[in-house]
C-alpha cells in the first residue's frame, strides 16, 4: 500500500495515543504525511436568559501545546498538526475528505454496555461515516499481579 496522507485524531488519553506508534509505523512503512489532529468540542450553554451559565471556553493556547507535544515516535515521519473545534467524529471526517487521507488510525477507549451507549464512541461513528479505511486501536488492559503473602502475613 503506498500512502500520501494518515490522519491520525488523538483526545490525549492514553487509549488514544497508545495507537501513534502504529500511525508512526504505517506512515514510515507508506511514505506517509501524519496529519495529527485534536477536534475541541464547542462549549456548552446549559439554561437561558437570566439562569444562563456556559461552561468557560477552553485554552485555546493550552491546547494547542498539548497537541504540539504529540508526534512520530520515529523522527523521519513527517507531519503537521491541526486543532479544531466541533464534533470529533463530524469533524474528523470531514478533515479526513478535505484533506484525501488515505487512512485514518486512532485509538479507542473500549467502552461497552451502559458507559458506551451514554458517551458514544467516536471511533465507531468515524468507521461508518468515513469514506477511507479507517485502523482503530484499543490499549490492550493491563492485569495487575496478584501481591503474594510472605510468611508474616
Amino acid at each position: 500500500m503506498k500512502a500520501k496522507k494518515i490522519l491520525f485524531p488523538t483526545d490525549f488519553s492514553t487509549h488514544s495515543d497508545a495507537g501513534m506508534k502504529h500511525a508512526t509505523s504505517l506512515a514510515r512503512d507508506t511514505g506517509a504525511k501524519l496529519i495529527i489532529v485534536h477536534v475541541e468540542e464547542p462549549p456548552t450553554a446549559y439554561g437561558g436568559g437570566e439562569m444562563y451559565y456556559g461552561i468557560p471556553e477552553p485554552d485555546t493556547d493550552a491546547l494547542q501545546r498539548m497537541l504540539e507535544a504529540v508526534v512520530p515516535t520515529s523522527p523521519e515521519v513527517p507531519y503537521e498538526h491541526r486543532l479544531i473545534i466541533g464534533d470529533p467524529a463530524t469533524e474528523i471526517v470531514r478533515l479526513a475528505n478535505d484533506e484525501h487521507v488515505d487512512m485514518i488510525v486512532m485509538g479507542t477507549h473500549g467502552r461497552t454496555g451502559l458507559s458506551r451507549l451514554l458517551m458514544g464512541s467516536v471511533a465507531e461513528a468515524v468507521v461508518r461515516r468515513s469514506d477511507c479505511p479507517v485502523f482503530t486501536f484499543k490499549q490492550p488492559h493491563t492485569v495487575k499481579a496478584k501481591k503474594e503473602k510472605t510468611a508474616g502475613e
